[in-house]
């Protein structure tokens, strides 16, 4: 799913657009006992409960596509009789009102989910009468195209409240506020089936992770039995791998400020384009990449081999996740330098007494700690030091 794919769903979470006819829930302990469960039409909460489930239904589609946000395929064998996508797309034409399907719903959520404390199983569903839209991406309110039936699945932490003084009016005095169980945003949650070309896509399901470093790998597998990517920390340890196996002993910081430029320029092209699906890096586009900035078809004679062990032959690698769009930055046990992603030409490296020195033009003003300096250095010829 794409960013405009999403955020049309979460606009569906207000009083206006709402349409959810049901609400389920299951309350579990830090024991892994159900405490209490609940199933009502949602239509029918006092209107600030609905407000409240709103926030947390939002939160479950936001984030990083590529990072927090992940559009997982169903392998074929799921959706034969007894797989997930079979028991998912059972659960949701039921709209929620089979209690055996709810009861095996929350126990494999149960079983799998490693959390310590107490939490909250969430799930609605959903029909959504999607409208048309003209060519010029006007929507017509009257023009429906079909009805997206949908499941939306979150768990959210419930933690004691802080402790505190609060106001009590009758007694006109401050007192210890009374602590009580509160429902915190969701952890992770997911769409199903997943909202693709603003129609129903069965074979895929957008998955939320709030933590995009723990995916949640015994979990995603009894839900959904999808392959998950690298997390997004792996996928950017694994393209700086490559790089360093690739350009090996000629790995200095000019080839590296020609690929982050390289890079800077496809993601200020893709902005042009505004093409509505992320910038994602297959092995020949890496490849490519690295020949444009310099670097010799004798170092990428090996390139694949390279991509293929460190990686894998059809991983891909969103660039959000792999390089800082917003700055550069060159790093030594001792010291930091930071860049402006699109000023790299402030950098550059000099020997300079027999020592290879990083040498930072100081244009306009210059502020040190905070103190506006006064550059009155006379011009010094670096080729004399």
């Amino acid at each position: 799913m794409i960013k405009q794919e999403i955020s049309e769903i979460k606009k569906l979470f207000t009083p206006k657009k709402c349409s959810i006819d049901r609400i389920c829930g299951c309350y579990v302990d830090g024991e892994k006992n159900k405490k209490t469960e609940f199933a009502q039409s949602f239509l029918a909460l006092p209107e600030d409960e609905m407000f409240k489930y709103f926030e947390i239904f939002r939160k479950s589609l936001s984030g990083s596509i590529g990072k927090n946000l992940l559009t997982l395929d169903f392998p074929l064998s799921s959706e034969e009789a007894g797989g997930t996508q079979e028991f998912l797309y059972r659960l949701k034409e039921s709209g929620l009102k089979d209690d055996a399907l709810l009861e095996e719903f929350y126990d494999r959520i149960i079983s799998t989910y490693e959390y310590v404390g107490n939490y909250l199983i969430l799930l609605i569903h959903d029909n959504y009468d999607v409208p048309g839209r003209t060519t010029d991406n006007i929507e017509m309110e009257d023009a429906s195209e079909e009805v997206y039936e949908y499941i939306l699945a979150c768990i959210c932490p419930v933690e004691l409240s802080k402790p505190g003084l609060s106001y009590n009016p009758t007694e006109n005095a401050f007192q210890n506020r009374i602590r009580d169980w509160v429902v915190s945003l969701p952890q992770m949650g997911f769409l199903f089936p997943a909202f693709h070309d603003r129609s129903t896509d069965l074979h895929s399901v957008l998955y939320y992770t709030k933590d995009g470093e723990d995916l949640k790998d015994g979990l995603v597998d009894a839900l959904f039995g999808c392959p998950l990517p690298l997390s997004a920390g792996n996928q950017k340890e694994t393209f700086h791998a490559i790089i360093e196996e690739t350009l090996e002993d000629t790995c200095d910081i000019e080839l590296v400020k020609n690929i982050h430029e390289k890079l800077t320029e496809l993601v200020e092209d893709h902005k042009m384009k505004e093409i509505a699906e992320p910038l994602i890096l297959d092995k020949h586009e890496v490849k490519t990449i690295l020949a444009d900035s310099g670097v010799s078809n004798e170092k990428l004679e090996h390139f694949e081999e390279h991509y293929e062990e460190t990686a894998g032959e059809d991983t891909p690698l969103y660039v959000s996740n792999v390089m800082n769009a917003k700055s550069f930055e060159v790093k030594t046990p001792d010291v930091v330098v930071k860049v402006k992603s699109d000023r790299t030409d402030l950098i550059e490296t000099r020997v300079i007494g027999g020592r290879e020195c990083l040498v930072i033009a100081l244009d306009g003003t210059v502020e040190v700690n905070g103190i506006t300096i006064q550059k009155s250095l006379p011009e010094t010829d670096m080729s004399e030091l």
